[in-house]
């Protein structure tokens, strides 16, 4: 059965030293995407911290690729949480792009216990050998234990911001539900409502009342994949939710008419991620700006949350 999170996936790969190695890198992209876009982004390294590390979570090493400004510390931390890909070339850009606006940005590769989706040629194999096998709780301990390694290594915890891509975004809603210490996060077009299975036993729909962050949800009205219904619902849940995750006026779920292709991974999308237009700026031009009022926790800069949504419904719409 295909998992409704997925474009594509993996198979079971034993962890040892090289799969670390391979999983960890952040080069190229999965076999299932290909081929990729000749206007991929490409953002340097320059003045930056970059590369593998190691996060202990539980008895697993789970590979993270990390980067942040080189002699720095106290930095506000940004985990970036890939989609069914893994973490290929275009998320560790994005976390190349956040370090540059200043943020310590890490991705770790959540399916390491489950293989290496890079190797899979289609989206029913990642499906069925990775995301099916994946459990809700195994990915949310590891987003901890990253944001440990976060603030032992350079970063301020008291600024914590997630987002997450596709199968990442649902994960980044769980996350916002999961981590009182969560200041801000970013879903883009990942599911709020779905089939509960044994890794799967709960949605974010399902965990709403447990929001301790705002999240700014990015998704198109022309996604088929994504129920409409089920994104209405989220933000009837949310107006009626904790006060904490409401931002400015609520904490609510952007619904954009997307029609552009996803250019950053080289697929064709009718998601909301507007095309990238050069090295060093991130997907949506509001997004960050979200995130850094979320983990600026200063009143001052709040209304920059309004501000900041609009220009995302924009940059998705153009």
């Amino acid at each position: 059965m295909l998992n409704p999170d997925v474009d594509s996936l993996v198979p079971h790969v034993p962890f040892d030293r090289r799969t670390f190695i391979k999983a960890a890198l952040g080069t190229g992209f999965a076999a299932a995407v290909m081929p990729v876009s000749a206007q991929t982004i490409h953002t340097d390294s320059e003045g930056l911290e970059a590369g593998e590390i190691a996060v202990h979570s539980g008895g697993t090493l789970v590979p993270a690729y990390r980067v942040q400004p080189k002699g720095k510390t106290r930095l506000p931390v940004i985990i970036v949480i890939h989609e069914a890909f893994g973490v290929h070339e275009h998320i560790a850009d994005v976390c190349r792009r956040f370090a540059k606006l200043g943020y310590l940005a890490i991705a770790p590769n959540l399916f390491v216990r489950e293989g290496d989706p890079m190797a899979l040629l289609t989206i029913q194999q990642i499906s069925q050998r990775i995301l099916n096998k994946v459990p809700d709780d195994q990915a949310l301990v590891d987003l901890d234990a990253t944001a440990a390694w976060a603030g032992e290594h350079g970063g301020d915890l008291e600024r914590l911001g997630v987002t997450g891509f596709c199968w990442g975004g649902r994960i980044a809603w769980l996350y916002a539900e999961h981590n009182p210490q969560l200041k801000a996060a970013v879903a883009w077009y990942g599911r709020v409502a779905g089939e509960r299975t044994a890794t799967n036993p709960a949605s974010p729909l399902d965990r709403v009342a447990d929001l301790h962050a705002p999240v700014l949800g990015l998704y198109g009205l022309q996604d088929e994949s994504i129920p409409q219904a089920s994104l209405e619902q989220m933000k009837q849940a949310i107006a009626q939710g904790p006060q904490v995750a409401r931002g400015v006026r609520n904490s609510l779920c952007t619904t954009t008419r997307a029609t552009r292709s996803l250019r950053t991974t080289g697929r064709a999308t009718k998601r909301p991620m507007p095309r990238t237009a050069g090295a060093g700026r991130l997907p949506g031009s509001g997004s960050t700006g979200w995130l850094d009022a979320g983990v600026s926790r200063s009143r001052a800069r709040c209304a920059r949350f309004t501000r900041c949504m609009k220009k995302a419904v924009a940059a998705c719409q153009r």
